[in-house]
């Protein structure tokens, strides 16, 4: 062996790990760009439960709230419970009114009719007297007076028919009679006066109608 050859040999068993260093560290680094993204994942892990912890109420704090949600409640159910009682009394004291309405509303025309009554009794009193068929007359005169005037009162006013144009929203023909003194379809007598309420009938005029 020529020592040439000789310095060639020793020279590659000086260095024998230079052709697999290259390897190995090229193998490291993927390991360590494999462990970057799990602490990105603990990063972002810690800043949320830090964060839900920084938010998150004491108990003190969430009993306090309950129990003012509790008596919110409480107040809300009794001042139902009030406008209920409230709105019951109400009907029933609308239910007593229209009760009195019924039975009193003709109150005010019965009282009035009371001063037709006397009038009534005196004519017949009137009558137990001697000479008494004038103050007949008259009794029966101021009891038809009082009551025309109590109709007035009460908005009552009498049909006008005669010699008016038969009206079948007024009047009730009974019958026709021929007659030329005036026109056809004429009232020419009236059997029973008709009366209106205000603008409403009351009760139609039965009539004779010409023809």
């Amino acid at each position: 062996m020529t020592k040439e050859h000789r310095i060639e040999i020793q020279s590659e068993t000086e260095h024998p790990g230079a052709e697999t260093d290259a390897p190995a560290s090229e193998n490291a680094s993927p390991d360590a760009a494999g462990h970057a993204p799990e602490d990105d994942d603990s990063a972002q892990s810690s800043e949320t439960l830090q964060a839900a912890e920084d938010t998150a109420l004491p108990a003190d704090d969430l009993q306090s709230q309950l129990e003012k949600s509790q008596a919110e409640a409480r107040e809300h159910y009794e001042r139902f419970l009030r406008t209920a009682a409230e709105l019951d009394n109400f009907r029933k004291r609308k239910e007593r009114e229209v009760g009195d309405l019924r039975k009193f509303a003709n109150q005010n025309l019965l009282r009035e009719l009371l001063n037709v009554v006397d009038n009534l009794e005196r004519a017949v009193g009137a009558t137990r007297e001697p000479g008494s068929a004038d103050g007949l007359l008259e009794g029966v005169d101021m009891t038809l007076k009082e009551l025309l005037k109590i109709f007035d009162k009460a908005g009552v006013k009498p049909i006008e028919a005669v010699d008016q144009p038969f009206d079948p929203n007024l009047h009730e023909a009974v019958m026709q009679e021929e007659n030329t003194d005036v026109p056809e379809n004429t009232v020419i007598r009236e059997l029973q006066k008709g009366y209106q309420i205000h603008d409403r009938l009351l009760r139609p005029a039965m009539v004779v109608v010409s023809r």
